[in-house]
């Protein structure tokens, strides 16, 4: 069951960051946001659901939520770090 909530959060944090405009991972699929936010939303909820079922209601929650946050915070950097090694500039 923790698997679950984990893997959950972690798509669920993929799709929303897929969904916005300035990701640069996959270009092409924000032609799809809305398909990718209905299905980040229901990751979510599975999350959620995984989660409070294994550790109860309080603890279920913040476990969930905080592991979509780690997801939502880190893609970002680890975007920008990828795209710093395919541009191979030189700065001097």
């Amino acid at each position: 069951m923790t698997f679950l909530y984990l893997m959950s959060s972690l798509l669920a944090g993929l799709g929303f960051y897929l969904a916005t405009a300035h990701q640069q991972f996959m270009p092409g699929l924000r032609a799809q946001a809305r398909l990718l936010r209905t299905g980040a939303w229901l990751c979510t909820l599975l999350a959620l659901f995984g989660a409070i079922r294994l550790l109860g209601v309080w603890a279920g929650v913040f476990a969930a939520l905080t592991a979509v946050m780690l997801v939502a915070v880190l893609l970002p950097y680890l975007d920008a770090g990828l795209q710093g090694l395919r541009r191979k500039r030189h700065v001097g």
